[in-house]
């Protein structure tokens, strides 16, 4: 008697490995994410680390959405790590000057576009990458950080001003190099305006 042959289909959901594949072929953007969350190179590297295990073991997602869940994985872990709530300032010494202490990674020592958002007080800077940078509706990132959308808008709002406002005087700081090398100025630009445009958020 033949045994007939099982007919093993693919399937439409990421395994185990295809999460690992994300996470080591994407390592340099994901630790970022987890970075200008954070603020703090040890925290970034345990967001990053849990990140990969809540992935790999969590509800499954379609293999097409493994990359975009990696990211959301990362993003709330950093949210439970740090508990981020609107009025976080610099009476909790957490705005990203206070939590950079490791000199290769402290905001002096970064590019003017990165420092500017490690600069943003806590809440701020989850909101702002959250919404300008991983373009989280605003609705999705007041569920995310367990606050009103009216919370979301106006941190969003302040966030824009500063890292605005940071890169107008790093430029007013640097006329010679301006002025000898054009093109490195339109870069900056382009680095700030891809940092500080408000279209990349999706408005709910």
């Amino acid at each position: 008697m033949t045994v007939a042959k099982q007919i093993t289909r693919p399937t439409p959901y990421a395994s185990s490995d295809d999460f690992r594949q994300v996470f080591d072929e994407h390592m340099n953007s994901l630790y970022q994410l987890a970075f200008l969350l954070t603020a703090d190179q040890k925290k970034a590297e345990q967001c990053f680390v849990s990140g990969l295990e809540d992935a790999v073991e969590g509800s499954p997602v379609f293999r097409q959405w493994a990359h975009s869940w990696a990211r959301r994985a990362v993003i709330q872990n950093a949210v439970r790590v740090l508990g981020p709530r609107p009025g976080d300032g610099n009476s909790r010494g957490r705005s990203g000057y206070d939590s950079v202490d490791n000199n290769d990674n402290s905001p002096s020592t970064q590019p003017a576009e990165i420092a500017s958002v490690l600069g943003l007080e806590l809440f701020q800077r989850f909101v702002y990458v959250m919404t300008v940078l991983e373009r989280y509706s605003d609705e999705e990132c007041s569920v995310l950080l367990g606050c009103a959308r009216r919370d979301v808008l106006s941190a969003r709002t302040h966030a824009l001003q500063k890292v605005a406002s940071e890169g107008a005087t790093h430029y007013q700081l640097q006329p010679t190099a301006t002025l000898e090398n054009p093109a490195l100025h339109e870069n900056h630009n382009s680095a700030f305006q891809s940092l500080t445009t408000p279209g990349l958020a999706t408005c709910s």
